[in-house]
């Protein structure tokens, strides 16, 4: 079947080849005017054949019938007005088929080939009736004949021709901005989908971070605020003075923790505000972020976090390595943290061993390490864990693209060691 640029991928509603009933209407118009057509012609062609007219008018109705497979066989039907055309008949037919064929999808060499055979039979045939009008007519001169006899082939196969071939590369053009839509709108959906992913992935990024910054502020103080409630149980009737001090440190602790979770929900709703007037989950999760970074804790905090270790009962020992250096507040955050995280550990699977922190500012990159010594056999009931605190400070120091380690020693303590790029 030779397709003429119609669209492939519509559903068939017409009979048979047709796409559409009322494709299939007009070809059987054509088909019938050229039956009619070539019927008349036949009667002529019968009397100067010598046969008899009704024979003559079955072949020209025959002829002229073939214009109704147009769309399915352009090729026989050029080829049937090639053979009527001497019997001068299958004008209109040649005109159709022309136009088919130059609107279908066949190489070029062939219609060009179809296009040349009927520009050559219809060339001679109009010169013979051309010759015997001049012949008839006395004042006709030489170059009567070869003019009627051009103009009527040209006139009758370039038209139609180029016709054929604007409308045939005009659907084809068509069919080609309809399958570029379609690749379009499956890119943009696939877009969709993976934009979608994305934001999924944010909101998981952003909730995960949220959960550690949370461990990081509760963790630590409660931790702490649990020890200094032990040492004021223990203390309470033995040692007054002791246990008014201690609980005060219980408080001060609860009311940092306190104070830093009031500005971490501060932060998030500040985040959600802006998530609401700029609806990005991406752009927002990058705003809370960098909001979070930019308030929390630094190196120069962690004296002041060592005291506190100290003053809950742990023997902390902190040495600085280097010259210090301002670095990153991200990097000084995630080395902060990581330094609490490990304190908070000691406190919770070591109480009463000696800790050791070591911080070590270099050329390119800054150190801190963290081990406690074996604890001692008789200490108090170990502090509930969640187990990601390990975790969290992997995370933060890869995600600074540093490096983390975390085991236990051979003597039977526990050892963290993290080094962060400087920039």
């Amino acid at each position: 079947m030779t397709t003429t640029g119609e669209e492939h991928a519509t559903v068939r509603k017409g009979p048979w080849w047709w796409v559409r009933w009322r494709s299939a209407l007009l070809d059987g118009g054509l088909a019938l005017a050229s039956a009619v057509e070539c019927g008349a012609r036949g009667i002529p062609f019968a009397r100067d054949a010598g046969v008899p007219e009704a024979a003559g008018v079955v072949f020209g109705v025959l002829a002229g019938s073939v214009l109704l497979v147009r769309r399915r066989w352009p090729i026989a039907v050029v080829l049937v007005s090639i053979a009527v055309a001497p019997a001068q008949m299958g004008y209109l037919m040649g005109v159709v088929g022309l136009y088919t064929l130059a609107a279908s999808e066949l190489p070029r060499r062939i219609i060009a080939s179809l296009a040349g055979m009927s520009l050559l039979g219809m060339l001679v045939v109009t010169f013979v009736q051309a010759r015997e009008m001049s012949d008839a007519d006395v004042d006709a001169g030489e170059w009567f004949a070869p003019f009627v006899a051009v103009t009527m082939s040209v006139g009758m196969t370039a038209p139609p021709l180029l016709l054929g071939m604007y409308v045939g590369a005009r659907r084809r053009l068509m069919e080609s901005l309809r399958e570029r839509a379609d690749s379009l709108e499956r890119e943009l959906q696939l877009l969709a989908e993976r934009a979608e992913e994305r934001a999924e992935w944010a909101r998981n990024e952003e909730r995960t971070r949220i959960a550690r910054e949370m461990h990081d502020v509760v963790a630590h103080r409660v931790s702490l605020m649990v020890v200094h409630a032990a040492a004021l149980q223990a203390v309470a009737r033995k040692d007054p003075e002791k246990a008014v001090k201690n609980a005060a440190l219980v408080g001060d602790m609860g009311r940092q923790a306190l104070t830093e979770l009031r500005e971490m929900l501060g932060v998030l709703r500040s985040g959600d505000g802006a998530a609401r007037v700029r609806p990005a989950p991406v752009v927002a999760a990058a705003e809370v972020e960098e909001q979070q970074v930019a308030e929390g804790p630094c190196l120069e905090d962690l004296e002041e976090l060592i005291g506190q270790s100290a003053a809950a009962g742990m023997v902390v020992a902190l040495s600085v390595e280097g010259r210090e250096c301002t670095y990153a507040r991200e990097i000084e955050q995630t080395a902060y943290r990581v330094v609490q995280e490990a304190l908070t550990n000691a406190h919770k699977h070591a109480a009463g061993a000696k800790t050791y922190v070591r911080v070590a500012h270099r050329v390119s990159e800054i150190a801190m390490q963290v081990e406690n010594e074996p604890p001692p056999e008789v200490s108090s009931p170990g502090l509930p864990s969640g187990g990601n605190g390990l975790v969290g400070m992997r995370e933060r120091v890869l995600a600074l693209g540093g490096v983390f380690v975390s085991g236990p020693t051979e003597a039977g303590g526990f050892r963290v060691s993290a080094v962060i790029p400087a920039s």
